[in-house]
């Protein structure tokens, strides 16, 4: 899949990587609906269909969406707590949204895939318990790893119905969640993680990697 037009549906649209991968599928053709809890001037001037009121806990009725051939799961916060500040708070903000979100979007839009269908999940390496040599980050490292778990299970469980999961680490962009630090674009990011999914098969479903297409680390 992915070399005619597709229904390319990507959360969490707005801004960053999400609304770079929004461009880079307008770009190709393919029909893209963007998902978002609020729409932002750059992903309205894009032309494409965009729904908004999309919330972590409460994702709305999306029955209307069929067809999907790449669902793309991106969005995310990134809180920062340490041994000597610890915050359950922020970190179960994260696992509300950095982990449950994503299924939660997923169960509402699972009725639109089918065989030949991908999902693409927006991880981290630091979700990776190989490439934890710094500590710190609480909530957002254990919420990655656990949204990696999540990813697995759907991979298994979604290939008797053809369906493909990846794992997706987008790098570290230069966003609003970095506040600008990253050392990678949103439009290279993008167009890396769109050709990982064009790669992504049943052969390799289940698979953890960045935007160059490197296997990562568990």
């Amino acid at each position: 899949m992915g070399e005619y037009a597709m229904h390319v549906v990507i959360n969490g649209a707005n801004r960053g990587v999400g609304l770079a991968l929004c461009q880079v599928a307008k770009a190709k053709g393919h029909t893209v609906t963007a998902l978002c809890r609020t729409s932002s001037e750059s992903l309205r001037d894009l032309s494409v269909r965009v729904v908004e009121g999309v919330e972590a806990k409460n994702p709305p009725v999306l029955d209307d969406l069929e067809s999907i051939d790449w669902l793309i799961l991106n969005a995310g916060i990134w809180r920062d707590e340490s041994l000597d500040s610890l915050n359950f708070d922020t970190i179960l903000e994260q696992f509300e949204v950095n982990s449950l979100w994503p299924l939660r979007v997923f169960q509402k839009l699972s009725h639109a895939l089918s065989e030949g269908s991908k999902v693409g999940l927006m991880t981290s390496l630091m979700g990776s318990m190989a490439e934890n040599s710094s500590g710190g980050r609480y909530g957002y490292r254990a919420s990655k790893a656990a949204l990696n778990a999540i990813g697995i299970s759907l991979a298994q469980d979604l290939k008797a119905r053809g369906i493909a999961v990846a794992l997706l680490h987008p790098g570290y962009v230069s966003t609003d969640m970095t506040q600008h630090k990253g050392t990678t674009s949103p439009a290279e990011s993008a167009d890396g993680l769109f050709q990982v999914m064009g790669e992504l098969s049943l052969q390799n479903t289940g698979g953890f990697w960045n935007y160059r297409g490197e296997a990562l680390p568990w």
